[in-house]
């Protein structure tokens, strides 16, 4: 069972009934008959059908009762809005639904905040996306969606790059026969914290820790306190000359160490 746990919000998981086809199809049709009871046994009979959804964002840390109950709003709009005159099993409309909620929590809820109006944008091109691909049976230009929204192209990019689910730096995107895995980090490129940043950083904090207290009390006061000569020179009582020639005298030893 997900996560290891036989109950989630009070429900015994290991005892859910799951309806047939047959069943399920009279259930809807009591339903839309004005039975209300019918409602009941329709979503008591497909929470097996949630549980299996939830499966697949196993891997966001979210509470799994908060997910499925997440889960069960979607399952819930989905008996209510759904058209038993198509000819479609319920499960084949439900899980979309569903998906579509779970998704919508995880995005409103996520660490990275995405303005409201930025949101509102994103979901109307992806209607307008799902719209044009329905009339044209292709998927519609970025250019295209804009056009239909008057906006620029560029804000529908980044709209719908505000509510892409985030991806952990550690999701594998690659693994071979031998077991070996490709993460995301390893594809991820980094300028700023190379080996040789590293190594000048630890040779730089050994060629301070090698001057004298006074020399590094100047160099803390004049660049981590951005303060003046003048100003060193007036606290530690010496002479604004005197300061400068330590300050050199310091950064000298420096540059010859690294």
């Amino acid at each position: 069972m997900v996560y290891g746990k036989v109950e989630i919000c009070g429900v015994n998981t290991s005892k859910l009934k799951v309806l047939s086809g047959e069943e399920t199809n009279n259930l809807l049709r009591q339903y839309r008959a004005g039975d209300v009871s019918a409602r009941d046994e329709l979503i008591s009979g497909n929470l097996r059908l949630v549980l299996s959804v939830i499966q697949k964002f196993s891997n966001r840390g979210e509470q799994v009762d908060d997910l499925f109950q997440v889960g069960c709003v979607g399952l819930i709009k989905a008996i209510d809005n759904f058209d038993i005159t198509l000819g479609l099993r319920l499960s084949t409309y439900a899980v979309p639904m569903v998906i579509g909620e779970i998704r919508r929590y995880l995005r409103d809820n996520s660490a990275i905040r995405v303005s409201r109006s930025m949101r509102d944008t994103a979901y109307k091109a992806l209607q307008i996306k799902e719209q044009l691909t329905n009339e044209n049976q292709k998927e519609p230009s970025i250019e295209e969606i804009a056009k239909v929204m008057g906006i620029k192209s560029e804000d529908v990019v980044f709209a719908l790059d505000g509510i892409m689910d985030p991806v952990s730096l550690y999701e594998p995107v690659y693994s071979d026969s031998g077991g070996d895995t490709i993460c995301v980090m390893d594809q991820v490129g980094d300028t700023k914290n190379t080996d040789e940043n590293w190594l000048e950083k630890i040779a730089l904090k050994e060629a301070i820790e090698n001057l004298n207290e006074r020399e590094r009390h100047i160099l803390s006061l004049r660049f981590f306190d951005g303060k003046t000569q003048t100003e060193v020179a007036n606290e530690i009582g010496i002479s604004q000359a005197q300061v400068s020639r330590l300050e050199k005298t310091a950064i000298d030893r420096i540059k010859k160490q690294l």
